[in-house]
């Protein structure tokens, strides 16, 4: 099974409102100079996709990896509580 990481990142946004995003991430990600990328907020969460995901090939990808993979919706809202604990863990040590 692929492991899936969700490392905390600090990206910083300038007063233009850009952002960069790590040179590793967007090796990992085939993103370049020239890749257009859709933003979503999924209530305080910002999604970005390379553009040519669209919603809906966006949710039929994320399905066919999912059956791929051998997880269910339950597992994956399970993953999402692990994280938003041990995210909350964290960031409570470094107030």
């Amino acid at each position: 099974m692929e492991v899936f990481t969700t490392a905390k990142r600090l990206i910083r946004i300038r007063s233009r409102g850009q952002l960069t995003i790590p040179q590793d991430l967007r090796e990992a990600l085939h993103l370049t100079d020239e890749t257009a990328l859709n933003v979503f907020t999924v209530g305080n969460v910002l999604l970005m996709t390379p553009k040519r995901l669209q919603r809906a090939s966006l949710a039929a990808e994320a399905e066919r990896e999912m059956k791929r993979q051998g997880l269910t919706l339950e597992d994956l809202l399970n993953d999402l509580r692990e994280q938003r604990e041990r995210y909350l863990a964290e960031t409570d040590r470094e107030d």
